[in-house]
């Protein structure tokens, strides 16, 4: 994968410009260019998302919220998001907040409180989860509405500040529905989508390990150095490796949303994000404190690297994926050394 240009990484600024580089992004027609998931394709638009988390994270963030959104549409027969349009995809499930729907004057209507809304300043219209007396359903909403309103305080965060990933109150916001009830999560492009923030996860490593190559190439050779390199290298080319199976494996089967698609997804996350703690310990033992309280640019990238792998919950997503290995599915997926 390409690293980013001077101009790339020039142009990164602080993590609160990211929304604008996101509108930039989706005006300059690069979202447009991206291809979809499972179109013989997929790699390239894993290489897109990488390249972006590579330059910045909470850019890529934005960015892929808005290319799942198009693919979803796409996948669930909805109309297309509309030239200058940017969206996001909120579906987060945390405990204690719920965003409800119902149905009443001919539509539907949004009550309620969603978490993790990404782009909650700066997208115009966001794909969101919400409860109905018959379950859980997706549905397209405008940030423009009038009973919209991102909640103030409720995204202090350091690490992916650029994010915009407050809270967001709905108070009688019209909605449309997209697919029926658990359509979100029963499609094939579900695994597909988790697969590409695993990609933008690796970018950001990619990143965090810029630096350490940067200051071994302004280094006397030394031992210690060059081991950390090493280590970091062949960590992020395993996680490469799974990404490229990962896509051609979606791409020979795109409507394959099967319990061996399910445990590859899951495999992948876990790689990738195994991958990118072991690059952020390495550079960090490598380059000690140094570059984290001088280095801006290096240190909000360490910061929004260890908040995004964070979508991946650790022993949890591990657990699952040894359950699915004990199933009929995943032994025969574990397997496939010995056939």
């Amino acid at each position: 994968m390409t690293a980013p240009t001077a101009s790339t990484t020039q142009d990164r600024g602080t993590p609160q410009d990211s929304a604008e580089r996101f509108s930039r992004w989706v005006s300059g027609g690069a979202a447009d260019a991206l291809p979809l998931p499972g179109s013989g394709a997929t790699l390239q638009r894993f290489r897109t998302l990488h390249d972006l988390g590579r330059t910045d994270l909470s850019l890529a963030r934005l960015a892929e919220g808005h290319a799942d959104a198009v693919a979803i549409l796409k996948e669930l027969k909805a109309p297309a998001p509309c030239p200058g349009e940017r969206w996001g995809v909120w579906a987060a499930q945390p405990p204690g907040v719920a965003l409800g729907a119902r149905y009443g004057e001919g539509r539907w209507w949004l009550d309620g409180v969603k978490a993790f809304c990404s782009g909650a300043h700066s997208c115009t219209h966001a794909l969101v989860t919400a409860d109905t007396e018959a379950g859980r359903r997706l549905f397209a909403v405008a940030t423009d509405s009038a009973g919209y309103t991102p909640v103030t305080g409720t995204w202090p965060a350091v690490g992916m500040a650029g994010s915009d990933s407050p809270d967001v109150r709905f108070t009688g916001v019209p909605a449309l529905p997209v697919g029926e009830v658990d359509a979100y999560l029963r499609r094939p492009g579900f695994l597909h989508g988790g697969v590409g923030v695993a990609a933008c996860w690796l970018g950001g490593a990619r990143g965090v390990a810029d630096a350490l190559m940067e200051a071994a190439r302004r280094r006397e050779p030394d031992q210690l150095t060059a081991a950390h390199l090493g280590a970091v290298d062949a960590a992020l080319h395993s996680a490469m490796c799974a990404l490229v199976a990962a896509a051609g494996a979606i791409d020979a089967a795109p409507l394959d949303g099967g319990e061996r698609a399910v445990v590859r997804t899951a495999r992948v996350r876990a790689v990738v994000a195994d991958v990118c703690a072991r690059v952020l310990d390495e550079v960090g033992r490598a380059l000690g404190a140094g570059p984290l309280c001088h280095d801006p640019e290096h240190a909000q990238r360490v910061a929004d690297l260890t908040v995004y792998i964070r979508q991946h919950h650790a022993e949890r997503d591990l657990a699952y994926l040894g359950t699915l290995l004990l199933s009929a599915a995943g032994e025969a997926e574990a397997a496939q050394w010995d056939r």
